[in-house]
């Protein structure tokens, strides 16, 4: 009985030390004042949540995304009207060459060499033969 006695109050004293320690190191950094600190955080807009869709899951993810600003700015400023060829040109200009693209697979993040067929097919002549079918002339 005396051993549990004397465990428990060394057990006491060491987790005591261990505290007082952390609280030392705790309040040390928040007296000095850190980089990331000094700049203003700015403020999140309220906005109402809105129901986009049947699914909740879904909707927490979309009210979330239209509460927080970053999107706005994502690759280094504001898309508009303004830029749609860069981000079309970007993103879409390999499908509007002539030349067959077997990078698709691979801007999906799969190997091309493993990829289903209908990632790393060609279909430019099937595409041709539908314009021509409608009427459609492309050139």
């Amino acid at each position: 009985m005396k051993k549990k006695t004397n465990i428990r109050t060394m057990i006491r004293q060491i987790v005591r030390e261990e505290v007082a320690m952390a609280i030392k190191e705790v309040i040390t950094e928040l007296k000095q004042p850190s980089p990331s600190s000094s700049q203003p955080k700015p403020k999140k807009k309220i906005v109402e949540k809105k129901s986009f869709t049947k699914n909740s899951i879904l909707n927490d993810v979309l009210n979330e995304t239209a509460m927080d600003d970053e999107w706005k700015t994502m690759g280094g400023g504001t898309y508009d009207s303004g830029k749609v060829n860069e981000v079309l040109g970007n993103s879409y200009g390999d499908m509007m060459s002539d030349k067959p693209n077997g990078n698709l697979a691979a801007s999906m993040g799969v190997n091309p060499n493993d990829a289903p067929d209908f990632l790393t097919k060609d279909y430019s002549k099937v595409m041709k033969a539908i314009d021509k079918k409608k009427g459609i002339s492309n050139g």
